[in-house]
């Protein structure tokens, strides 16, 4: 990038972030260098996110034209009651995906923010233009190929606007916004909204398309978990022990996983007697926890081991690194 342009641009992002009292002139060389810097890593995860976005829309849209909406079956949430609304009535689907989803996006406002409601709308809209504009072959008519593969695109769909910064159902904004207000859980709103729809499919457009909409949304669900969290699932092992540097040893050179070491106290006794401890940390896929647990025992049997599922992890060493022979 030419010299001026990458100064004005950082200097317009110091600005922005209230460091205004300066003039331009008085900016040191680190200060440009780190308003760069962060301009930089903005445009990447901004074109990282329309790419996510993007693809989803195509997926999703796929799933819809190619799987779901000749064969009149649903799924759950906003984009369930849109295709619903379209079978029964006959309204393009690419005006009821957006109309359905305009309240969400306005909650999706204020219970997440500005940001969000504008990624919500530009991707909603977008998915709604494909609906109308791209067309896509009809793959099979056979119901259980329909039910699960149109699922299958659909949730991948959903997974990647998610991970784009997101949504293209705008149930689950409606869901944290419920929770909040009531105190339940999110899944049991979700599933209360959901057995809504299915009940009037069922009613409406029959008990057998109704059963297979439910494995639409099923497969769905599953493609959307494996988008969203990996298709590697990640468990967080806390590990403290009175031979911590052993089993430190042992994470590194057998299992070739980082691990994270705490200073920390035990407490035992009827008293309450404290005693420093090294407490070790470390993330392992749910295959390799056998092994670990195994190797943990060999070292010492009474190690207290607290084990917890990670949703997503970021830097560090979660790839497994060669082991040294």
């Amino acid at each position: 990038m030419n010299p001026f342009w990458t100064r004005l641009i950082t200097r317009s992002i110091l600005r922005q972030k209230g460091k205004n009292a300066k003039s331009p002139a008085q900016y040191s060389s680190y200060m440009l260098a780190k308003g760069y810097r962060e301009f930089m890593i903005g445009i990447r995860r901004n074109i990282k996110n329309v790419i996510l976005i993007a693809i989803g829309i195509f997926s999703a849209a796929f799933g819809f034209k190619g799987f779901l909406l000749t064969n009149q079956f649903i799924d759950g949430g906003a984009t369930g009651i849109s295709l619903l609304i379209s079978a029964l009535t006959g309204t393009p689907l690419y005006l009821l995906i957006i109309g359905v989803n305009i309240p969400f996006i306005i909650l999706g406002y204020y219970i997440m923010g500005k940001t969000f409601a504008i990624k919500t709308a530009l991707a909603i809209t977008g998915l709604s233009i494909v609906l109308a504009t791209v067309s896509f072959p009809n793959v099979t008519d056979d119901n259980l190929l329909v039910a699960v593969f149109g699922g299958f695109f659909l949730g991948c769909g959903i997974g990647f606007a998610i991970r784009g910064g997101a949504v293209i159902d705008g149930t689950e904004v409606l869901a944290i916004f419920l929770s909040r207000k009531f105190g339940t859980t999110i899944g049991d709103i979700v599933i209360v909204i959901n057995v809504i729809i299915f009940g009037t499919a069922s009613y409406f457009l029959g008990v057998e398309i109704a059963l297979y909409s439910m494995i639409t949304y099923l497969a769905a669900s599953k493609a959307l978990d494996f988008i969203v969290e990996g298709i590697e699932e990640y468990i967080g092992v806390t590990i403290i022990s009175s031979h911590s540097e052993e089993i430190r040893q042992m994470i590194i050179s057998k299992m070739g996983r980082g691990v994270t070491v705490y200073s920390g106290k035990k407490g035992y006794g009827k008293r309450g007697e404290t005693k420093d401890v090294e407490i070790i940390y470390t993330v392992i896929t749910r295959l390799e926890l056998n092994k670990l647990t195994t190797e943990i025992e060999l070292i010492e049997p009474t190690a207290f081991v607290v084990m917890n599922s990670v949703k997503d992890t970021k830097g560090g060493m979660i790839k497994k690194r060669p082991l040294q022979h």
